[in-house]
């Protein structure tokens, strides 16, 4: 795997960044704090997300951006793929917008499938990633730190020999699980078996037998006592088809009676109906004449004559109908014009009403644009005053420049001037500092040794030892790198003075082009009030003339409405005039109505008078029909009462008892007997289950007997089947801690050049151990700082030329990451860092990207990549270098 490029859009410091990754070594180089780690931290966050930098999304979005999009395009076993994640901030906490991984057959969305893809790519998750490759900053000592058991768990995950203890775990709980099957299929044998045997001892088919006999006798005397029973009910059946007859004869007598009853009462009824029919004509005949008496006196003062028929008073009341509509239609036009008149009259007094308020209006603005006019006058008086005081401040502060070593117009370029010169003068102090402070430790750490007896540089005893001068050496170098860091604070502290003056300068150029831009500002603002003061002065005067004009037309507008309201009254007297005539009409309408209603009583009483006279003409002849009727019931009567037969009926009755009697005793018997078969029928289906279960459970016990064979047998595989997972793991193990071993004492004796050490071992529970030539054993921790340091990078590559190597190009390696490896090592270790960084590439690495300002790495270094941070906007920005240029002196 290799990384080809990676694009940045406000990722931490980073505004905008892009950059190509070619094969080979490349060095990022920059001062401290310029941003280089943030490089390899993007390309990490880009794989595996903000989980693998130990961040929150909050922590690698740029302060004040809405967005971060991170894009790496990278190459893995022949195929190109790219991968961007873009992070928005709008909300709250910022969240994953995006996140695709585009590949050669596939495209994954999503943090987690990308993740996950990630993880299958490299067979490796983020934790494995800096366990192996990416030797982060201040995490060299990491490996060498750990505990036995947490190295164990580093490396068995790195080599996959987790997965056999995963199987091996699983081989384990399966052989326990079939262990559980197996002995619970034995148990069910026993049980199974211990039923059979009860069921044995029943003798099952001869009680089957026994029953079978006993339900025959049952059933045939169950046919017996059926058959006598039938005889009875043929009996019971002919008897009470007698006594059926019989009461059907007494309930048509009964009935017959109750009609002829009914049919005497009727015909009282009806009579009684006829003699109220006819005192109803009476009534009728008197409301006749009341009629006649009352269209007489109604038509007396009319023009028509007292024997008018409804004809004729109809016509009459379609005359004064007609005269009333016209009465109507000369109504509503004088309300009409009267309405129309009030209606010109209110709208005359409001047009006055609007003139006035009108007029009012212009008077007033006349009179606030003139109290405007002598407000202007007095502004433009103090804005002159302003323009002097503005040209007096602009020529103080001038006067700041008389004696300053810039002209007014270039105080901001002097500014950046000094800015960079004291960021350099910062960044001289910086790595000053961080030099010192290597010293010290370096110091510390021998002067710790010598207290223990031993040689600070080859662990020795201190005795006869060459190297014990170099201390006071290295305590002399201390002292004048702080002498020397002495020089660059007093250098910083006089360019902040220079540069505290520079600011002053800058704010006074500034204040004066403002000063500059307000006093054209005012001068503007009091040409234009001088033009506009004599346009006001006119307004007035047009605004004065224009409210004498509205108020004289207010004046018509009152004369008309005076006009109008005198109009609309004439018309309310017309209207009174009419409603006049209209009471009148409507009088004579109302008589001539009351004498139609009488008309109309008359033909309804005389037409309601002939339908009584029929209506008791058709009363009479019904009761002529019933009267017939009743006389053929009475003879039916007689004909019935002659028909019943006593003795006849005696004996039918005395059969359906008897025939009764016996039918209950027989169905008593049935009932018993048809239980007892029943009871035999359950009986028997019971022992036939049974025989069914017996034969179900002989054949399930030569199944569990087959089944726990073959569990016996699947038993003993996952037995051998766990024992085999564990004895390849620990094979396996060996194996590499063999080979990784070999490996490690080789980097090692490439990057540590010193005759005290011997060799390096490493046991089969990756427990590191130390000799010296003289055979005494040293622990890891007793190596002095950059010992140690250089001891951790060569565990770190030798683990990963043994992945690179075991797995044999089916998932090629990422690129080896190294971040400020020289953070704990002198010039000399530094040296052999380079040339276990060289023997890397010769090993088939084909991409290392490692973070220094060291200038020996950058000399061996392919690509050269520079970071810088603009001291302004505090962002990083990275360029690619020439790198023999950069280490000249």
């Amino acid at each position: 795997m290799k990384f080809t490029r990676i694009s940045l859009q406000n990722f931490k410091c980073y505004a905008d960044a892009d950059l190509r990754l070619n094969p080979g070594v490349t060095v990022i180089h920059g001062v401290n704090g310029s941003g280089k780690s943030s490089l390899l931290e993007a390309a990490f966050f880009a794989l595996y997300g903000a989980r693998a930098l130990d961040a929150t999304l909050s922590d690698i979005v740029t302060t004040g951006a809405d967005e971060t999009i991170v894009e790496l395009w990278f190459t893995h076993a022949g195929g190109d793929y790219h991968l961007r994640r873009r992070i928005r901030a709008t909300g709250e906490q910022p969240t994953t917008a995006e996140c695709v991984l585009e590949g050669p057959s596939a495209t994954y969305e999503g943090a987690q499938d990308v993740r996950a893809h990630v993880t299958e790519l490299l067979r490796m998750d983020h934790e494995a990633f800096v366990n192996c490759a990416y030797v982060r900053q201040g995490e060299v000592n990491k490996l060498i730190n750990a505990t036995p058991g947490e190295r164990q768990d580093m490396l068995d995950d790195l080599l996959q020999l987790g997965k056999l203890e995963e199987y091996r775990s699983r081989a384990s709980k399966a052989r326990v699980g079939v262990g559980r099957v197996r002995d619970d299929k034995q148990g069910a044998l026993s049980q199974i078996a211990e039923q059979i045997e009860a069921k044995e001892e029943k003798e099952l088919h001869e009680t089957l037998n026994r029953l079978e006999t006993e339900l025959q006798e049952v059933e045939s005397e169950i046919e017996r006592f059926e058959d006598q029973r039938e005889a009875a009910v043929e009996t019971l059946e002919t008897a009470e088809s007698v006594l059926e007859e019989y009461e059907a004869k007494r309930e048509e007598l009964t009935t017959l009676e109750d009609e002829i009853d009914e049919l005497q009462e009727t015909i009282a009824d009806t009579e009684r109906e006829r003699e109220s029919l006819q005192s109803e004509m009476g009534e009728l005949r008197a409301t006749i004449e009341d009629s006649e008496e009352t269209v007489k006196g109604e038509l007396a003062d009319s023009e028509l004559d007292a024997d008018a028929d409804i004809e004729t008073v109809d016509e009459r009341l379609a005359d004064l109908q007609e005269r009333d509509e016209q009465l109507r239609d000369e109504l509503e036009s004088y309300k009409l014009a009267a309405s129309e008149h009030e209606s010109d009259a209110e709208n005359a007094r409001e047009r006055a009403k609007s003139l006035e308020e009108q007029a009012a209006e212009k008077r007033t603005r006349a009179e606030d644009l003139a109290t405007e006019i002598e407000a202007d006058e007095e502004a433009i008086a103090e804005r002159r005053e302003r323009l002097a005081g503005l040209t007096e401040e602009i020529e103080e502060l001038q006067a700041q420049f008389e004696d300053a070593p810039v002209e007014i117009g270039e105080a901001e370029a002097h500014r950046e001037s000094l800015a960079d010169e004291r960021s350099d003068r910062q960044t001289e102090l910086s790595d000053l500092t961080a030099t010192i402070e290597q010293q010290r430790e370096s110091i510390q750490e021998a002067e710790a040794l010598l207290e223990a007896g031993k040689c600070p540089e080859c662990g020795q005893d201190v005795e006869g030892s060459p190297h014990v001068e170099s201390l006071a050496d290295e305590r002399e170098t201390l002292a004048e790198l702080e002498a020397e860091r002495e020089q660059l604070r007093e250098q910083r502290e006089r360019l902040d003075e220079r540069l505290e003056r520079a600011e002053a300068l800058v704010e006074a150029e500034s204040e004066i082009e403002r000063l500059r831009d307000r006093r054209e500002t005012v001068s503007e603002l009091i040409e234009e009030k001088e033009a506009s003061l004599s346009e006001d002065r006119e307004r007035v005067n047009e605004l004065r003339e224009s409210a004498a004009e509205l108020e004289s037309e207010a004046e018509d507008e009152r004369a008309a409405a005076s006009e109008a309201q005198a109009a609309a009254e004439d018309a309310r007297e017309e209207i009174g005039t009419v409603n006049e005539q209209r009471g009148e009409l409507k009088e004579r309408r109302q008589r001539m109505e009351r004498a139609r209603d009488a008309l109309e009583a008359i033909e309804a009483a005389e037409s309601e008078l002939e339908r009584l006279r029929e209506r008791r003409a058709d009363l009479a002849e019904t009761n002529e029909e019933r009267r017939q009727r009743l006389a053929d019931k009475r003879e039916r009567k007689a004909e019935l009462a002659e028909a019943v037969e006593q003795s006849q009926v005696e004996s039918a009755r005395q059969d359906r008892q008897n025939a009764q009697n016996y039918i209950e005793q027989v169905d008593e018997k049935l009932d018993e007997l048809r239980e007892r078969r029943n009871d035999l029928q359950s009986r028997i289906g019971g022992v036939s289950n049974e025989i069914e279960e017996l034969e179900g459970l002989r054949e399930r016990r030569g199944e569990l007997e087959a089944t726990v064979q073959r569990l016996e047998s699947l038993y003993e595989e996952t037995e051998q089947l766990e024992s085999m997972y564990g004895t390849l793991r620990a094979e396996l193990r060996q194996r590499n801690v063999e080979t990784l071993e070999r490996m490690l004492n080789d980097t090692f004796e490439l990057v540590y050049q010193n005759a005290s050490y011997d060799r390096i071992e490493l046991d089969g529970d990756y427990e590191l151990t130390i000799y010296q030539k003289d055979g005494q054993r040293l622990e890891p921790e007793q190596l002095s700082g950059g010992e140690r340091a250089l001891f951790n990078l060569s565990l770190r590559t030798a683990i990963y030329r043994l992945l690179a190597e075991g797995i044999e190009g089916t998932a090629p390696m990422p690129p080896l990451v190294l971040d400020e490896p020289t953070v704990f090592l002198d010039s000399g270790h530094v040296s052999q860092l380079v040339a276990l960084i060289e023997q890397m590439r010769e090993l088939g690495v084909e991409q290392i990207v490692v973070v220094s300002h060291d200038e020996e790495l950058i000399g061996a270094a392919d690509d050269l990549v520079h970071v810088e941070k603009d001291a302004t906007t505090n962002r990083s920005r990275v360029e690619r270098m020439d790198s023999a240029a950069l280490v000249e002196p």
